[in-house]
């Protein structure tokens, strides 16, 4: 099974989307509307290996406009994308226990 949680108005995501749907049955998440919780994405954020911050798009308005700073812990960064899921790195990837970024589109086949 594959789960994207995607954006239909990002060109990465639409092209992320499209890779992965030549590869199975894809779950489409349009996480913008169906939000994950805290815990869903502190588990992505383990299955990456990554900090909370990269998986966050620091440059949007809203990160600024919630007093966040690239260097506020994890779990403040990721109550913040929780609560904002615009603030959620798109698209994000999973399938058989991993998870990546499509950041380039291309990223995410290694996992499938």
């Amino acid at each position: 099974m594959i789960t994207i949680w995607h954006n239909p108005r990002c060109s990465k995501s639409r092209q992320t989307l499209a890779l992965v749907e030549d590869k199975g049955t894809v779950t489409v998440r349009t996480y913008l509307t169906d939000a994950p919780t805290v815990d869903e994405i502190r588990a992505v954020r383990d299955l990456l290996g990554v900090p909370a911050v990269q998986m966050m798009r620091t440059k949007e308005a809203e990160f600024k406009d919630m007093g966040l700073r690239k260097t506020d812990d994890d779990e403040t960064l990721i109550a913040a994308m929780a609560q904002c899921p615009k603030l959620i790195e798109r698209p994000i990837v999973l399938a058989n226990g991993k998870a990546a970024m499509g950041r380039p589109p291309e990223s995410v086949l290694s996992i499938l």
